[in-house]
């Protein structure tokens, strides 16, 4: 049991590259497969998170490896959409802001990790991944669904912008958390030279 969980992030993993094929597929027929995969990869980091918690299966390869998959799926659906001109002009805006957080906590988490310091997952950072991903899979299926409910595409925009901006504030206080410790780590290390300089000197004075 404790390597299902992993197994289920191996291939959302897996399923990127069916995924970006997919929007290559004609018709709505296409879009439909595109969403069908999305929310099955919804499902695996839903259900891998579950069953990790619920045996007391959580690994460092899973916690290593459940954000990338993530990061895989989420950025393969932006820039598709871009692609195929769901997301254009101004609304590529929040695009772009997500796209760049993503870039920014990784590589806050990789700063942190060599510190042995981990960046805790926040309540309003899951709102913001919640919003995201239903408003990727609006977007995703607009296209499909916009004669049987008009709005569903204006709808998933919104719902992009507000992710954006929960995106923004998370992104910002993970950097703040981030330059708090950097700066905590700079002074460390300054407290430290400053004491071992008066025993430097006490060794260096001659007899």
């Amino acid at each position: 049991m404790s390597s299902l969980p992993n197994a289920l992030t191996i291939s959302r993993i897996a399923l990127v590259p069916l995924f970006v094929a997919a929007f290559f597929l004609p018709g709505e027929a296409g879009r439909w497969i595109v969403f069908v995969l999305f929310c099955l990869a919804g499902a695996t980091d839903a259900l891998d998170g579950m069953l990790a918690r619920k045996y007391g299966a959580e690994s460092s390869f899973g916690r290593m490896l459940d954000p990338i998959a993530d990061k895989l799926i989420v950025s393969s659906a932006l820039l598709m959409l871009a692609a195929d001109g769901t997301l254009s002009g101004i609304h590529l805006v929040p695009a772009l802001v997500i796209l760049c957080r993503e870039i920014l906590v990784s590589g806050l988490r990789e700063f942190l990790a060599a510190a042995d310091v981990s960046l805790p997952v926040t309540r309003i950072a899951k709102v913001k991944t919640t919003v995201q991903v239903a408003a990727i899979a609006a977007l995703i299926a607009s296209s499909a669904t916009e004669r049987m409910l008009p709005g569903v595409t204006i709808g998933a925009l919104i719902g992009m912008w507000v992710a954006a901006a929960l995106t923004f504030y998370t992104g910002y206080a993970y950097l703040q958390a981030g330059l708090s410790h950097a700066q905590g780590d700079r002074r460390r290390r300054r407290a430290d030279a400053n004491d071992e300089a008066p025993a430097v000197r006490r060794e260096q004075r001659p007899a």
